[in-house]
């Protein structure tokens, strides 16, 4: 076995080290982000919680000319794999050779596809490309395998194969062995290998993972669609929604049994389509995460946990369109997905929410791990706003029980004086509590924090924290009710749900917990935040050493309270109308900036179909119309002192599916309306 005994699988969860293990796995895209800025990013997914990244290597993005590979600037894979050593992150690897990902003909370059021989298939010809690409993309990460001491812990084979596109059955199995052969005979040698196992997808026996999103902006629909199953506490694992715009399988071709419920493609946010613009809340994703959580996955994957951007190509743009045969329009450069981590690195509320679970997991998922789940009442329909929906994961001795009270685009009902039951070999019951319209979470029951044991609380467990003495944090917004088994207590810390989702964990000689709007992570053995010229954050216990930047100011409770005060003037931006005619109207936007920042975010409120930036002839980024203001990270084109901004017309009777239509005039939306700028220091 060898190196394989560091990360293997059973049934029922994966392990390493021979220890349960519970990953939280975020999908980053080096290639459709500034390498300069990979680094910041890394650290902010580990600030996060994500404990492994993915990414995607599109063949289009490295040979669009054929025999000619590029691997300079964000594309650059040699590097972005030693930045994932550097800040010690684990590294899946997604290499195709067909990706989707929203990329031009799945990311087989133009050149592929004009071969005239069958691709996505065992004939030689393919084949040999296919090698001939991933000899490339070896020689760019030789060194990184896991057996090597490096982080590339996985390796993803194709990407739907055999639904969307390719060959199903036995023909399709073949084929995805045949590539993991390949793979392997390449040098791609690493522990776990997966293949994606949705819609009917064959897999070739590697480890299957799936996916679930809030939304579907790829279907074809006009209207508000059907009550989401990804918010219903479930044994099934195919979200039928995924790919339907292919009229996908809902049968799977692998036996769940054989294998631990992992996800890869949690929706993290959505990306708009031009025809159908869904725009996903931070806690449409916490309560989606929290469902897949009590229905017993083991690996919780999102996709796309960092947005980005679609690099320039040479010979045409690098989007999936209807003009390169796709069924949908997406922008050509914006790929910010409404991700936890967006477009630039803004952090945004499902990043928060996400990190709830997260950090939860980091500290107890070896025990998650290994729970069942039970889900009661069963088969419920995401439709029925009266029952709530509750599961367990638990053996005979302890467990969780679960709520979600939570169904995007529906109101619930709100439950008064529920009494909460933890299942296992003594039924424990929870004091009464009234659970409203839009709740969701879970409660342990019988838990041990070091030599206690908690036999019930009606909170949630956030982290622990290590130092003289350990220090358990909980959060929630209900009347806790710790309950002991014994006399003897464990030190515990409760948090207001607010307070949770801006809790960050460093640890430097001790763990320290950090409470902050902004974000804040550990380098070089120092406490580094960023936000706003005048910033307050709260520390517990206190750091003796204090934090860079930051002078006490106080105390809160246990906090200690730092605040940071920077005087500067603010970054302006001003815009003026230079154009229009009856399809569009082009405004020039000039910034003069704040001095010392490190980055200033432009808002764009507007209403249109679509919105494009261009600094002189060069597009910087293009935005669907979606209710939302558009925003343009100025560090990230060097901090340009003058933009042009297009406003495409939107007119009543445009097919768009939109959840917030801008105000017309006259049947038309054409405005700029406010541009404002946010600076950013650390």
């Amino acid at each position: 076995m060898g190196f394989y005994l560091g990360y293997t699988y059973n049934k029922n969860y994966l392990i390493k080290d021979e220890n349960p293990w519970f990953p939280v796995m975020g999908e980053i895209h080096y290639s459709r982000f500034r390498e300069e800025f990979w680094e910041e990013s890394l650290r902010k997914m580990k600030a996060g919680g994500i404990t492994v990244a993915a990414t995607y290597v599109f063949w289009i993005h490295h040979e669009e000319e054929e025999g000619t590979f590029v691997f300079e600037g964000c594309r650059n894979l040699k590097k972005f794999v030693e930045l994932c050593r550097k800040t010690h992150m684990k590294l899946f690897l997604r290499i195709g050779p067909w990706c989707h990902g929203e990329v031009r003909n799945g990311g087989f370059p133009d050149w592929l596809m004009q071969k005239g021989f069958t691709l996505r298939c065992d004939d030689e010809r393919y084949l040999a490309y296919v090698e001939r690409f991933w000899t490339q993309i070896y020689e760019q990460v030789r060194g990184q395998m896991y057996e090597d001491g490096g982080p590339v812990i996985g390796i993803q084979i194709e990407n739907e194969y055999g639904h969307v596109g390719g060959f199903s059955g036995e023909a399709g199995e073949q084929h995805m062995r045949t590539l993991k052969g390949l793979a392997e005979k390449t040098g791609f040698r690493v522990p776990l290998y997966t293949a994606t196992g949705w819609g009917g997808a064959v897999t070739g026996g590697m480890l299957p993972v799936m996916a679930g999103y809030c939304e579907a902006p790829w279907d074809p629909r006009l209207t508000e669609i059907e009550a989401n199953e990804n918010y219903v506490f479930s044994g099934k694992r195919n979200d039928a929604l995924v790919a339907n715009d292919h009229h996908v399988c809902s049968e799977l071709t692998f036996s769940p049994e054989d294998f631990p419920y992992l996800t890869a493609e949690l929706g993290g946010g959505l990306q708009p389509t031009e025809h159908r613009r869904p725009v996903p809340t931070g806690t449409d994703i916490g309560a989606m995460s929290l469902a897949k959580l009590g229905s017993g996955v083991a690996m919780l994957g999102y996709y796309m946990y960092h947005g980005g951007s679609n690099p320039k190509g040479k010979f045409s743009t690098l989007q999936e369109s209807k003009e390169s045969g796709y069924p949908n329009n997406v922008p050509v450069v914006n790929y910010d997905f409404f991700a936890p981590i967006r477009q630039y690195g803004q952090i945004s509320e499902s990043y928060k929410e996400i990190k709830l679970l997260a950090m939860f997991l980091a500290d107890f998922g070896d025990d998650m791990a290994k729970l069942p789940e039970e889900i009661a009442p069963a088969d419920i329909s995401p439709e029925d706003t009266h029952s709530l929906r509750t599961s367990w994961r638990h053996d005979d001795k302890h467990g969780y029980v679960f709520f979600n009270n939570y169904q995007r685009k529906r109101t619930m009902d709100a439950h008064r004086g529920v009494k909460l039951t933890g299942r296992c070999r003594d039924t424990v019951e929870f004091h009464e509590m009234d659970i409203p319209s839009g709740a969701y979470g879970f409660f342990p029951y019988h838990m041990k924090l070091g030599d206690k044991e908690l036999a019930s609380a009606a909170a949630i467990p956030l982290c622990r924290l290590e130092g003289s003495e350990t220090c358990y944090v909980f959060y929630g917004d209900y009347e806790p009710f710790y309950c002991w088994k014994g006399e003897d207590a464990a030190w515990t810390l409760h948090l207001s749900r607010a307070d949770a989702l801006n809790a960050w964990k460093i640890t430097l000689d001790r763990d320290y917990l950090i409470l902050s709007d902004n974000y804040v992570w550990e380098e070089d053995g120092e406490v580094k935040v960023t936000g706003a010229l005048h910033t307050k954050i709260k520390c517990y216990p206190d750091l003796s050493s204090g934090i860079p930047g930051f002078a006490r100011c106080g105390r809160d409770g246990i906090f200690t309270v730092y605040e940071r005060n920077q005087e500067s003037s603010k970054t302006s931006a001003k815009f003026r109308l230079i154009s229009e005619d009856e399809e569009s109207r082009t405004y020039e936007t000039e910034i003069q900036y704040a001095q010392d920042i490190l980055d200033c975010i432009l808002t764009f409120a507007y209403g249109g179909d679509k919105l494009e930036i261009y600094q002189e002839d060069e597009l910087l980024n293009d935005y669907y119309y979606t209710g939302e203001p558009a925003e343009l990270s100025l560090r990230y084109f060097d901090f340009p002192e003058k933009l042009l901004v297009k406003i495409y017309a939107l007119r009543e009777g445009h097919k768009r599916f939109l959840e917030k239509w801008p105000e017309m005039r006259n049947g038309t939306a054409c405005e700029l309306s406010v541009v404002s700028a946010r600076d950013e220091i650390r």
